[in-house]
């Protein structure tokens, strides 16, 4: 974590404005603020929703018990949530958001594949999220589960058209309401269930045990294409370690709450809990009264999750239109354009999709890391150990400049470390010929990431772009 800090001469004073101005383009240091600790209410509060704990539950519902489960997917969130930390630090060092930083190893228009991919990642979750959000706004306001998914839909909006700020302030509400909401479900859960026969059931199974472990794994790492986004106003010279904790421990802890609350509600309802998760979820209230309390927690639970892949979608396609208009930002009408238009999206998805949420979704979630994990190994293996954090950020936006229209290196690499994963993937949506050497077990993620990390350190050797001393910087 010693990528390169820029000079750390800010003056300190923020923008006071709750609605964002900025885009995808550079954060001046003079506009840089706040403290690592926003990291992790954002991520912890972010987490603790009703996404994980089905997710969390899928781990008993594919045929884990509860002990195995619990420990596959602490091991998952450990192995994810540190990739995914170490891209964060990457926001306060350039910046820059995520996605735009892709250009420094595809091109500044070879970028669009991997955001390509990236904007159907953040449709698909908002999707998700709004599916199960939307029954529990329904049931909260008595209305149908559709007019709930667009109401939701319409709150969604306006809170990513505000943008960073209202961001942060969502995560630390959403964190003290979450715990609390948590807090109540585990004693209510060990108060008027006997969880001692859901203990000893323990049948440990390598299948398993892997598929529980690439779910959490796969969570946090389809954070990784948006987490700097939150990350990119912190002061340039904050601490890595301490930016790094504060992102690894907030999204760690989180998700675990979240997935372990939804493993043991799992194991207790049996077949009960498919098709009605939100539903027996709120059961578990004693009262009429503490049920609406429920609803409301996962309602705004949901908020602050779907607002991060709704304001991630619009960066991305932000980035994709401004690399071949050679925009270095958006006008605000610009951008409530392009976040109705992906929040539109995910909305009739979810309408569309709802009765079979929970079995495409798992599928669509493990599917992913064929994508992403291979773009994140470029990623971090060139900020650390290539450019060393080092960016020429005026010629992110010049086809003609130092990285060009086409980076045909870093495209070949991706494509490759995409392709050497195919044949160990095992799932409903691709079935890998050799899967059988590990017994069935889809270990795909982990070989992708290190054979594309090799492929990239071997590519840049014949890079002649070269690397720079130091930062190039817009005037501020």
């Amino acid at each position: 974590m010693s990528a390169e800090s820029p000079a750390a001469d800010y003056s300190g004073s923020e923008n006071q404005r709750l609605s964002e101005t900025r885009s995808i383009d550079y954060i001046p240091l003079r506009e840089r603020h706040g403290h690592p600790f926003s990291q992790f209410t954002l991520w912890f509060g972010g987490n603790l929703q009703i996404t994980a704990i089905v997710t969390g539950a899928l781990a008993v519902v594919l045929g884990g018990d509860v002990v195995w489960s619990l420990v596959g997917l602490l091991v998952g969130q450990i192995i994810g949530a540190a990739i995914m930390s170490l891209h964060a630090i990457q926001g306060p060092r350039l910046g820059l958001p995520q996605m735009i930083t892709s250009r420094m190893q595809f091109g500044v228009y070879g970028a669009v594949i991997p955001l390509v991919l990236v904007c159907i990642m953040y449709i698909g979750f908002s999707a998700s999220g709004t599916v199960l959000a939307g029954q529990a706004l329904a049931k909260l306001i008595n209305v149908s589960n559709a007019t709930g998914m667009i109401l939701f839909s319409a709150i969604i909006v306006v809170i990513a058209v505000l943008g960073y700020r209202v961001i942060h302030k969502l995560g630390k509400v959403a964190s003290v309401i979450g715990v609390l909401a948590f807090a109540y479900l585990f004693i209510t859960l060990l108060s008027t269930h006997d969880l001692s026969a859901v203990w000893q059931n323990q049948h440990f199974t390598i299948a398993n045990f892997l598929l529980v472990v690439s779910l959490s794994s796969s969570w946090q790492i389809a954070f990784c294409p948006y987490v700097s986004d939150y990350s990119r106003y912190l002061p340039a010279n904050v601490s890595a370690n301490k930016l790094f904790s504060s992102v690894f421990f907030g999204t760690v802890l989180g998700t675990q709450a979240s997935m372990t609350l939804g493993v043991i509600v799992a194991a207790i309802a049996g077949k009960a809990f498919s098709g009605n998760e939100v539903g027996y979820i709120v059961g578990l209230g004693s009262s009429a009264t503490m049920a609406m309390v429920i609803y409301f927690a996962i309602c705004f639970g949901k908020i602050t999750f779907t607002t991060l892949n709704a304001y991630g979608s619009f960066m991305s396609l932000t980035t994709i239109v401004s690399g071949f208009r050679q925009q270095t930002s958006l006008s605000r009408g610009g951008r409530i354009l392009f976040v109705v238009l992906m929040v539109t999206i995910a909305c009739i998805i979810a309408l569309i999709s709802e009765p079979a949420f929970l079995k495409s979704f798992t599928h669509f979630l493990l599917f992913l890391l064929a994508f992403f994990v291979p773009w994140s190994a470029i990623s971090l293996t060139d900020f650390y150990l290539i450019t060393k954090g080092r960016v020429d950020i005026p010629a992110l936006s010049q086809p003609d400049g130092r990285y060009g229209r086409w980076n045909w290196g870093g495209i070949v690499v991706y494509c490759l470390g995409v392709l050497v994963q195919l044949p160990f993937i095992d799932n409903p949506l691709h079935h890998g010929s050799l899967t059988w050497i590990f017994a069935g077990n889809d270990v795909s993620w982990v070989i992708g990431w290190f054979v594309t990390a090799l492929l990239w350190l071997a590519a840049r050797r014949w890079d002649r772009r070269g690397t720079l001393e130091r930062s190039i910087h817009p005037a501020e």
